[in-house]
This record gives C-alpha cells, sequence and structure tokens, in this order.
C-alpha cells in the first residue's frame, strides 16, 4: 500500500454509545464500600475491521481524559483460524508517539517491524512496540494458528508517550508469561501485565505509572483493588458479567469509565468471570491524534505525516 493511501484510510475512528450509570439491577453483592469510586459512565464498543481482523474497539482515542494514559483500546478475535490458512492481519503501517501493545488470550501472532524484530508472540506474552519518533510494522496471526489452527483472540491497547518522550528511538520487546506474575486464590486470580499487584511486579516498564490486569474471578466472589486517588482505573469485561458500585452491572465486552479521587474499585462478580483493570497516571498532556500518530500538536502531526512520506520511519514494502 503507497503511504500517501494508508495515511488517508487510517484516521482513528469509530463512535462510543455512553450509556447512563443510573440504570439499576437487582444485586447480590452488596458494595457499599466508602472509599471505593463511583462509575462515571459505561461504554458500549463498537465492531470494525482493522485489515482483515475483526475488532471490538470500546474507545477510538482521546475520549476525555479519564483513559489518559491509555488511548486506544481494540479486542481482536475472537476467531477460528484454520490450520493453512492465510494469515489475518495488518499490513505494514506507521506509528509514532504512542506504544502499541499486544496481548494474546488464545492463539499467536507475528510481528515484523523496520528495527529489525521478527516475531512470533504466543498466548498469554505480552509485546510492547515503543513506535517513539516512527516506526513501521506489521502484524498477523502467527505460526502456531498457521500449522495448528485454533482461536485467535486477544487485545491492543495504545500507551500513549509522555510529551517529553515523544521522539524516544522506537524499541520492541516481548515479555513472556514468566515475567507476568499472578497473585491468586481459590476466588480469584490476577495476572499483573503492568505495574504491581499485592507486590508482585511485572517486568514490562513504563515511563510513567500504569496498571494492566487481567483478572479471572469465580461466582459469588468480591474483589477490591487499591487505587491512588488521582489516578484514572477502567474496567472491561472480557467474559461473565460484574457488578460495580451503585448496583452498575457491567456485561461481557463493556468498559465502564471509573471517577477518581478515591482509593479503592470494589468488584462482585455473580458468575465466573474474567476482565481486564487498568489505568495509571494521567498525562495531562494535549492529544492530537491522525490514525496511528499521537502527538501533542497539529505541527508534530503534519512532521510525522511528511517524514513517513520521506521514507524517514522505514520502508513498508521491506515488511512482508
Amino acid at each position: 500500500m503507497k503511504r500517501r493511501e494508508f495515511l488517508n484510510r487510517s484516521a482513528i475512528l469509530g463512535a462510543t454509545l455512553v450509556v447512563p450509570t443510573t440504570q439499576v439491577f437487582n444485586s447480590c453483592g452488596l458494595i457499599v464500600g466508602d472509599r471505593s469510586r463511583n462509575v462515571l459512565q459505561v461504554i458500549d464498543p463498537n465492531k470494525t475491521m482493522v485489515g482483515s481482523l475483526p475488532i471490538i474497539r470500546a474507545f477510538p482515542g482521546g475520549a476525555k481524559d479519564y483513559i489518559s494514559p491509555f488511548v486506544l483500546f481494540d479486542e481482536f478475535g475472537e476467531v477460528s483460524v484454520n490450520a493453512g490458512a492465510k494469515p489475518l492481519g495488518v499490513e505494514a503501517h506507521p506509528h509514532a508517539g504512542v506504544v502499541p501493545t499486544s496481548y494474546f488470550i488464545s492463539g499467536s501472532g507475528h510481528h515484523k517491524d523496520n528495527l529489525d524484530y521478527d516475531l512470533q508472540i504466543n498466548q498469554g506474552e505480552f509485546m510492547m512496540f515503543n513506535s517513539g519518533r516512527g516506526a513501521i510494522h506489521m502484524e498477523e496471526t502467527g505460526q502456531h494458528l498457521y500449522q495448528n489452527g485454533g482461536m485467535y483472540h486477544g487485545f491492543q491497547i495504545w500507551l500513549n508517550l509522555p510529551a517529553k518522550h515523544k521522539y524516544v528511538n522506537p524499541n520492541t520487546f516481548i515479555h513472556s508469561e514468566k515475567d507476568l506474575p499472578i497473585v491468586s486464590t481459590s476466588a480469584y486470580s490476577v495476572k499483573v501485565i503492568l505495574g504491581e499487584y499485592e507486590g508482585k511486579r511485572s517486568s514490562a516498564e513504563t515511563l510513567t505509572p500504569a496498571f494492566y490486569y487481567d483478572v479471572k474471578m469465580n461466582g459469588n466472589s468480591k474483589l477490591n483493588f487499591d487505587v491512588e486517588q488521582s489516578h484514572n482505573a477502567f474496567i472491561y469485561v472480557i467474559n461473565g458479567s460484574l457488578e460495580l458500585k451503585g448496583q452498575v452491572q457491567l456485561k461481557k465486552n463493556q468498559l465502564a469509565l471509573f471517577e477518581r479521587n478515591k482509593s479503592e474499585i470494589e468488584v462482585f462478580s455473580p458468575s465466573s468471570s474474567e476482565y481486564l483493570l487498568l489505568g495509571g497516571q494521567p498525562l495531562d498532556d494535549p492529544i492530537v491524534s491522525y490514525g496511528p500518530f499521537v502527538m501533542n500538536t497539529e505541527e508534530q502531526i503534519q512532521q510525522c505525516i511528511k517524514d513517513y512520506q520521506a521514507g524517514k520511519m522505514g520502508n513498508p514494502a521491506l515488511i512482508k
């Protein structure tokens, strides 16, 4: 695909539907903690396609300041892949000013970029592609799925770079499952993808404080998370349903943003469930985004476009 064609077709798109949080449901797990956060709003994602991948997009970027330091949230799959089938994926494309992260619930992925990384990402692993001042990569279903078939399911979530780090040198790193600790009891498990939980810290490092947990809970169980009062937090249901403070019920594929200024998040799971809990310190930087570029000014965006078209981010024709 020609550089100009890609840029014209790749703006961050996808409106979201905000559902008022005043709807009340019958509660089996009363949540009454004075230190716990209220739900700000519930978001129903949109279904779309990115390349040949089916995507559920929970927010498309710049959704107020309650998602910072994150700027985009996509769930890819679930989709069944037949052994030997043509890989599903997205052709070589650029990024700048942002860290696209990939986490695989099931299946495997293939990442190749202009930084000389050609990597297979397996189930349970976590990849960070720090695009910095600009880099190109391609993404597709991985070798394991090509050989064996199976389900392809995971998340690409973009972590925004602080203004002073927008022009760092790009790099790519995969964190294996052994580097992502799990805290578990008879009632729940918390996999620490970013940040720390109960003294267990992920090997993945960020430039500002952020957390990202994959949580599984048994039915009729409750879990409290401690959060810095000034930090953002949001929750996304992968499977099952949850009840949050105020008797707000969250269903599969819904996302809830929390208010700030309280130090706990309380979650009740009426039946077995799996969800992601993410958040961190808001960057408080202006955001100007155009497709794969997330910067702080329009001038920076225009420079990204010029750099890409001039080949300064690499040659997409060489990444296949």
